[in-house]
């Protein structure tokens, strides 16, 4: 009978073992979740990049204690479509042919496997809601996702500024405009979206997710209900730093960039007609443009606030990367330039931020500049997906692990066919396609205001800075 008991005992004893071995394993080998957190417009004007003294983001900082935030992060382009096709290919425009915002990337790239394709065939549910893709792209890209969240954007005019001039442009009448909105927060576009993300994230899920939130604002018109306003009191509003002859020194098609209006192609407006930075000095609107942009980036700050606390409070809070980002930068006068649509620093330089403490260090600042095109070979790494080949990009996974480390991989931008910047260290050149060109030290000048580009003594940092330029273009 003891033989009996001890066999007894010893069989389930290891069937135990081998039960909850097996589940050990496979909690060890469970793939993380990922929260993709997409902020359109939104340039450096956050509280950790310091961009503008009175912009208050307490939730996008609050995330760099799980993770890194990187000081000096740049788009692929700065422009909707191609920024965000340059990021989700992996692929830089000279490569794809995407350029302007009205090109359909699928036209172009048929087959390309996008970010979210990668992670959907290597077991994640995909799910993305607002803005995420370009809108010419469709709602979503039905080859990248499992389900799409659409809601519709509330535009409507009520309680803005009636002295604001309607400004007639190449996307319609209103386009330029802001002002607060008698509405309840939970009928913004974004609000709606964001109360989608964190349902899913009550959920219990059977695989590993990728969960896209795409926030709409602070992307114009800067209409947002009237306690975001309230936040920044008009006689308070600190204007940007500029230079009154700031474009003295920029070559035409620089001019060009400066003071053309929309385009939702490649940004080139022949339109010698009245111009964006005109119209606001002519009817005294700098200060409430300043005071409308910094109350949009309030409202999302909230909202990203509100989607992350949801994630900490659910069964997904300690096995989800969270990767938060801008899609390219947005004047407002610097340069007597709104919107985005050049290649300078502040139509380009992003925020961007990076949480996974179970792989990479937390509560961190990077200075190393880095470029969009790194964050689909990135987050292949952090989930621990398969190497992909034929990706523009150089995986950030060593600085994640370590920040302070030496990188001096080259930033490269691009705003149509033949026009680039590559920011290296402490300069920036930008290249025309007519060959006309800009340079500035930022360690002297980081707002730009002299370029050096017709001194003799820095033409030897332009011949190597022209070295990161491609060599062929789509």
């Amino acid at each position: 009978m003891l033989k009996y008991f001890i066999s007894k005992f010893l069989l389930i004893a290891f069937v135990l073992c081998a039960v909850f071995g097996c589940q050990s394993d496979e909690i060890k080998e469970k793939k993380p979740n990922v929260l993709f957190i997409a902020i359109d417009d939104l340039n450096d004007w956050v509280g950790y990049l310091g961009g503008h003294p009175q912009a208050k983001t307490p939730n996008i900082d609050k995330l760099i204690k799980k993770g890194i935030g990187f000081t000096k992060a740049y788009t692929v382009a700065p422009q909707c479509n191609p920024s965000r096709v340059g990021l989700l290919t992996g692929l830089y425009p000279s490569n794809t042919g995407v350029y302007g915002n009205r090109n359909n990337f699928r036209k172009n790239l048929p087959d390309q496997i996008t970010l979210m394709q990668y992670f959907k065939a290597n077991g994640y549910k995909t799910m993305g809601g607002g803005k995420i893709f370009h809108t010419n792209n469709g709602p979503g890209d039905s080859l990248s996702w499992d389900n799409y969240f659409v809601s519709k954007n509330h535009t409507s005019q009520s309680g803005r500024d009636a002295n604001l001039p309607q400004v007639s442009t190449g996307a319609g009448s209103g386009f330029f405009n802001w002002g607060p909105i008698a509405v309840a927060d939970e009928q913004m576009q974004d609000v709606r979206v964001v109360n989608w993300a964190k349902s899913e994230l009550e959920k219990p899920h059977d695989q590993p997710f990728f969960l896209a939130c795409g926030f709409f604002r602070p992307h114009l018109p800067w209409y947002v209900p009237q306690k975001y306003f309230d936040r920044y009191p008009l006689d308070e509003i600190m204007l940007p730093k500029t230079l009154i002859n700031d474009r003295d020194d920029l070559p035409e098609f620089g001019k060009r960039f400066a003071r053309e209006r929309y385009s939702g192609s490649l940004g080139i407006d022949l339109n010698e007609g009245v111009q964006d930075h005109e119209l606001v000095l002519q009817y005294d609107q700098w200060k409430k443009g300043v005071q409308a942009y910094l109350a949009s980036i309030s409202f999302v700050d909230d909202y990203v606030g509100s989607l992350l606390e949801s994630l900490e409070k659910s069964d997904h809070a300690n096995n989800t990367i969270i990767v938060l980002w801008g899609d390219h930068g947005w004047h407002l006068g610097e340069k007597q330039h709104w919107r985005k649509q050049a290649l300078w620093e502040d139509t380009t330089h992003v925020p961007f931020i990076v949480s996974y403490p179970k792989k990479i260090k937390t509560n961190k600042i990077c200075d190393a500049p880095v470029s969009f095109i790194d964050i689909y070979p990135t987050m292949i790494d952090l989930a621990g997906l398969p190497h992909k080949e034929s990706l523009d990009g150089k995986s950030l996974i060593e600085l994640l692990k370590d920040p302070e480390m030496e990188w001096n991989r080259p930033v490269r931008i691009t705003y149509g066919k033949g026009n680039h910047a590559v920011r290296s260290g402490k300069w920036r050149y930008i290249q025309y396609r007519d060959g006309s060109n800009e340079l500035y030290d930022h360690q002297s000048d980081p707002n730009e205001w002299y370029n050096l580009s017709g001194d003799d003594q820095f033409q030897n940092i332009i011949q190597k800075l022209k070295q990161h330029l491609p060599e062929i273009e789509k």
